[in-house]
């Protein structure tokens, strides 16, 4: 689609923009009322109900809750080709008793997940409402998926549940806030549980047993001293541990988390590979170090995180599209790279992109999350022209 294409799909939303902007108080309003929902990662069932009866109501066809959680609706197109997808979360990363009720000061409104995702669920039954398959309609279908599991040990359960099950065009992600970021470039990562188990002791009459805890220090001092590529970006950090049951016992159990990160596939597996080796070296030592006839330790490392990387060329006309439409709004694009719903059919060769969905947000993931509704409504109007664009 060349460039003059664009914009003539962008004049010819003109209406639609306007009837988005006139909606601009029902949309933020739509906004507050999902993020009061409480919707922790694996507990979404209420928020994504709330989503169905939405979906419902705007009369999308083939409405249902599918197997992993999931809301899908379907408006239907001209043809009956492969579907746009626009997805936005239904998670966050907050439990149940860190909802409440919003607090409104100073034009911002402040809430936990109120950008991460309200807004960009809010967004998603915006775009629903103004693609009605009457006064804007597209030749490809556009599939509207509510998705579970994306935020931490979901493990992007949702979108790969979803994009196992069906053929798609392309997709757009509809995360957070903002107007001029489009993220085409997916980080993965691996996440592991180590856990390194032993007979324990009494911390003075049982000294020399091989020490869980001492051991697991061992593998991560050697883990945080690997040697990391600057290219492809890579991350590896420890991220949470814990053993011992008092201060006078030889633990029997220690473990820890690891969180590796890479824009590339390669330095994931070879920092996998590493991980095995490390811990599987610290043990070793540790047990030929042991008290003569003590019992030995054993190791366990367990995969609980797997997220796949990929990128949308710069020539691919999903991405040229959306930069396009961030100028036709007034904005200039910012190509970046995150870990989104967009990493699942990246991954599978599937032209992506994650964007915000309008306003401005701040102290993203923390109980003073909060979102200014400040021309709000040109974000939603931006993911309107890339949608029906890349649905044309």
């Amino acid at each position: 689609m060349h460039a003059s294409d664009i914009t003539e799909v962008h004049r010819a939303l003109a209406p639609a923009r306007e009837m988005l902007l006139a909606r601009d108080e029902d949309i933020v309003a739509s906004q507050l009322e999902v993020t009061e929902i409480p919707a922790p990662t694996g507990d979404e069932g209420a928020r994504a109900r709330w989503i169905e009866a939405q979906f419902r109501a705007l009369a999308l066809d083939k409405v249902h809750i599918d197997a992993a959680g999931n809301v899908v609706g379907t408006r239907a197109g001209e043809h009956g080709d492969s579907a746009v997808v626009v997805c936005a979360h239904l998670d966050t990363v907050f439990p149940r008793e860190a909802v409440g009720p919003a607090r409104h000061e100073h034009g911002r409104i402040f809430a936990p997940g109120i950008g991460d995702n309200g807004r960009g669920l809010a967004a998603l039954l915006a775009l629903a409402h103004a693609i009605d398959g009457r006064t804007v309609r597209t030749r490809r279908p556009v599939r509207f998926v509510a998705t579970t599991g994306e935020e931490g040990d979901g493990n992007l359960r949702g979108a790969k549940h979803h994009f196992a099950q069906h053929q798609a065009a392309a997709a757009v992600a509809l995360d957070g806030t903002g107007d001029e970021r489009v993220v085409h470039r997916a980080v993965g990562s691996r996440r592991f549980r180590v856990s390194i188990d032993g007979p324990g002791g009494h911390s003075w009459s049982d000294f020399g047993t091989a020490n869980p805890l001492h051991t697991a220090a061992a593998a991560i001092d050697r883990l945080v001293t690997t040697a990391l590529p600057e290219k492809p970006r890579t991350s590896l950090s420890v991220t949470r541990a814990s053993a011992g049951l008092s201060v006078n016992s030889i633990p029997q159990t220690a473990w820890f988390e690891v969180d590796i990160r890479s824009t590339g596939q390669h330095p994931l597996a070879h920092l996998s590979a590493a991980l095995d080796a490390i811990v599987g070296g610290a043990v070793s030592d540790a047990n030929a170090a042991r008290r003569p006839r003590s019992a030995p330790l054993s190791s366990t490392i367990t995969l609980i995180g797997d997220r796949p990387c990929g990128e949308l060329p710069v020539s691919e006309p999903l991405l040229e599209i959306a930069c396009a439409a961030t100028r036709l709004v007034g904005r200039l694009p910012e190509l970046a790279t995150a870990s989104t719903d967009a990493n699942i059919p990246l991954s599978l060769g599937i032209p992506s992109i994650a964007i915000g969905a309008g306003g401005l947000g701040g102290d993203v993931h923390t109980t003073g999350e909060w979102f200014e509704n400040d021309a709000g409504a040109r974000g939603i109007a931006r993911a309107l022209t890339i949608v029906v664009a890349a649905a044309r």
